[in-house]
């Protein structure tokens, strides 16, 4: 045994695999947005855009685009997205009137002269302005963080109006920062939008917009300086209403795979919550993606049975630690021999050990290439650290929550069938005939004394897992199991947590 240890303390640590490393460093992502770059720009020099491109680091800025007819809030939303997140706001407004650029003065001109301004020009506005540095990065001081968006983050607030028709909006997407990564769109009855049209009211100091019913605001020194904008009329806005409700769906065409619909006729805080909860979603990737699942929680919690519905489905291979050390045994293997003086005894068997052999099983073909899910291990941080050194890192992490009283019931209840194997539970499953019920057997593991004892241990290593597995999710385990199952399957598919460095 210590020849054992001895050959796994001069084993040399290995590098994680190709796959895993992509995965972690989001390198699928970062090659997809590169070559969709190359593939709009066609560039003379391909691997010097690719530099320049990488040095702004900032693939994973969102770039949100406000869309909706007239009083929809569009104005309202974009200006508190962008106090949250410290972004930048894109407009008519202040492409016009807070913008010198080279072609201002002509849009100027036809605003002047209530002419339309073409599609064209918009959508050169636009493109100057959102090369300016502060759009193409945006680096907040150091040490700051905003709410979520840390260093080297862009929150690029892109607020459509209707001046901008579908041949501007196709001509904007295919612009370099115009790589949208979620729109929404604000909708309300034309009954409510020209109702809410006669009450807005518009700050000129601040832009800021305010409503006499559903807005005022509080400061007599704002209320003193409120304008009442311009073709506010009810026949200006059926006007408006028209042309958008015209326009709308060549718009919509275009951005229909990444726009959310939210109505716009609740609670002004109703609104931003669901806007807030869109931008802060990192939507799917199309990064292929190994699931590694660990299971944790108390005994009872029913870690077994969701291991083996999450197995079934996404064909996963399923590893209980307990299991994979008595089938070691069973099947006489080298590390089997020496676990199985632990197993007869009913010792701990030595973490060296357990590492050694999950290290094998999760090395194998058949887990690198479907995935996992582990339970039963580890039960305390020093085994959670053990297992990061040697390169098996999960990327979702289930912590298991129970009631004293419910994991009481579950154990102390079960009872197996000496014949026929079978196992059953006094109030949940009984068994079906007088027979079978009188030659049940309870497993010493699940007398009280013995569940109380596991579950001190539990209870005096969870805090430190949780702490050391920070992004992991938390699972109400006191409910219906396939209720549970919906859950726990819903973060696996969601993307990964995103870390910067």
């Amino acid at each position: 045994m210590a020849e054992a240890e001895e050959e796994e303390d001069a084993a040399p640590a290995r590098p994680p695999p190709a796959g895993i490393y992509a995965e972690e460093q989001g390198l699928f992502q970062l090659l997809q947005n590169m070559l969709e770059e190359l593939l709009i720009h066609k560039p003379d020099d391909p691997i010097e855009f690719m530099i320049n491109h990488l040095k702004q680091n900032n693939d994973d800025a969102p770039r949100i685009c406000v869309l909706g007819p007239p009083a929809s809030g569009k104005t309202t939303v974009a200006m508190w997205l962008c106090k949250h997140f410290n972004a930048i706001r894109v407009s008519q407004e202040t492409l016009l009137f807070k913008e010198v650029l080279m072609q201002t003065e002509e849009a100027k001109a036809y605003k002047e002269r209530n002419q339309k301004i073409p599609n064209a020009l918009w959508a050169n506005l636009i493109q100057e302005r959102l090369s300016n540095v502060d759009c193409i990065k945006q680096i907040p001081e150091f040490g700051e963080e905003r709410d979520g968006f840390e260093s080297a983050s862009l929150l690029l607030i892109f607020q459509h109006g209707l001046g901008l028709q579908g041949a501007a909006h196709l001509a904007l997407r295919q612009q370099q920062n115009l790589c949208l990564q979620g729109s929404f769109m604000l909708y309300a009855s034309d009954t409510v939008l020209i109702e809410r049209s006669g009450g807005k009211r518009l700050d000129p100091l601040t832009q800021e917009v305010f409503h006499t019913t559903f807005d005022w605001p509080s400061d007599p020194l704002v209320q003193q300086r409120l304008v009442k904008p311009e073709d506010l009329s009810e026949q200006e806005v059926s006007k408006k209403l028209l042309e958008y409700h015209r326009n709308f769906p060549d718009i919509f065409h275009i951005y229909q795979k990444v726009l959310k619909s939210i109505n716009a006729d609740q609670p002004s805080v109703d609104v931003l919550s669901q806007v807030l909860a869109f931008v802060q979603t990192r939507h799917r990737s199309d990064a292929p993606f190994t699931p590694r699942i660990l299971f944790l929680g108390p005994p009872g919690s029913g870690k077994s049975l969701q291991a083996a519905l999450i197995a079934q489905k996404y064909d996963v291979i399923n590893i209980c630690c307990g299991q994979l050390l008595k089938e070691a045994v069973a099947d006489n293997t080298k590390l089997g021999e020496l676990i199985k003086p632990y197993i007869d005894s009913g010792c701990p068997v030595p973490d060296k050990l357990v590492l050694k052999l999950l290290t094998e099983r999760l090395s194998a073909l058949d887990c690198l290439s479907n995935g996992w899910v582990l339970s039963g291990f580890p039960r305390d941080v020093e085994q959670g650290e053990q297992l990061q050194k040697a390169q098996i890192n999960p990327n979702r992490v289930f912590f298991f929550h129970l009631p004293y009283e419910s994991i009481m019931e579950r154990l102390s209840q079960r009872r197996t069938d000496p014949v026929t194997g079978e196992r059953y539970h006094i109030t949940f499953r009984p068994a079906p005939t007088p027979e079978i019920q009188a030659r049940l057997r309870q497993n010493p593991r699940d007398e009280e004394e013995n569940i109380e004892r596991r579950l001190n241990i539990y209870h005096s290593n969870v805090k430190a897992l949780e702490d050391f597995y920070q992004d992991a999710f938390y699972v109400n385990a006191d409910q219906d199991p396939y209720v549970i199952f919906e859950f726990i399957e819903s973060c696996i598919i969601k993307p990964l947590p995103c870390k910067k460095h």
